[in-house]
């Protein structure tokens, strides 16, 4: 849905008064796949069925994959990663010790490529990051969902939940106005979710592909006719960081799959 169709289907869910943000209660927290039709949940549950799993295999090629001047892979250093990347998707973003502010899953891989293997970082969003965080992801799949217990983040998280809360655009909404306040409709004839970010990366059926949350973010965005940040800023790491946060606890699906 664009243009002009997108502006009066949310202005009719709305109802043109966005309401000030509501955190929701924890005993009413739900996944975004809660939401979904029995088809699209049936296709995530079945590793034979879930696109998504395509990105997951393409990841696990590339975890053995040597590459740059050292001629190692990721599986050099680290091994099997379902033994050694267990847990690890559940609790990104995380502090990078070197810049002392948060980095994401993604940018860890990159930087790992980077400073380890002495190969380029894979572009954001491109085919082969994305399958990468993908198959580190799915080592977690069913655990839950743990922001890290460091102080150092607080501060980013607050940041995180500024932006979420935040109007933007020529449409005047933020992040809280469709998932804290009007979780329980649907825009467009697809359900309002309330943005935990439990599935990601995920296949999404209109993209026919697999992407990250700063990309379904993006999509958002643009949707409310803002600029979006680039992927990687800070600004997507603050709002994942804080989205984490609201779901601490909550099992990670990886990958989704979703309309």
């Amino acid at each position: 849905m664009t243009g002009w169709r997108l502006c009066v289907a949310i202005a009719a869910v709305l109802g043109g008064h966005p309401a000030a943000a509501m955190d929701i209660p924890a005993d009413q927290r739900r996944s975004g796949s809660e939401f979904m039709s029995e088809a699209t949940r049936a296709m995530q549950d079945d590793d034979l069925s879930n696109p998504g799993m395509l990105g997951v295999l393409d990841g696990a090629r590339l975890w053995q994959e040597p590459a740059g001047a050292s001629a190692r892979s990721c599986a050099s250093c680290h091994g099997d990663a379902a033994e050694s990347m267990s847990g690890v998707g559940a609790r990104y973003p995380a502090i990078d010790e070197a810049s002392g502010r948060p980095i994401d899953l993604a940018g860890r891989i990159g930087q790992c490529r980077q400073e380890r293997q002495g190969a380029e970082a894979f572009a954001r969003e491109s085919p082969d990051i994305v399958a990468l965080t993908a198959h580190v992801g799915n080592q977690s799949r069913g655990h839950p969902i743990t922001p890290p217990a460091d102080l150092r983040l607080t501060p980013f998280r607050e940041e995180g939940r500024r932006l979420f809360e935040t109007r933007m655009g020529q449409l005047d909404l933020s992040c809280a106005s469709c998932h804290d306040n009007n979780w329980d409709k649907r825009l467009g004839g697809s359900p309002i979710t309330q943005a935990h970010p439990t599935g990601y990366p995920l296949y999404r059926l209109e993209w026919q592909s697999i992407g990250s949350l700063q990309r379904r973010m993006r999509n958002c965005m643009i949707g409310v006719r803002a600029e979006p940040y680039a992927f990687g800023s800070q600004e997507f790491i603050a709002l994942e960081l804080y989205l984490n946060t609201r779901a601490a606890g909550m099992a990670l699906e990886t990958p989704g799959v979703r309309p």
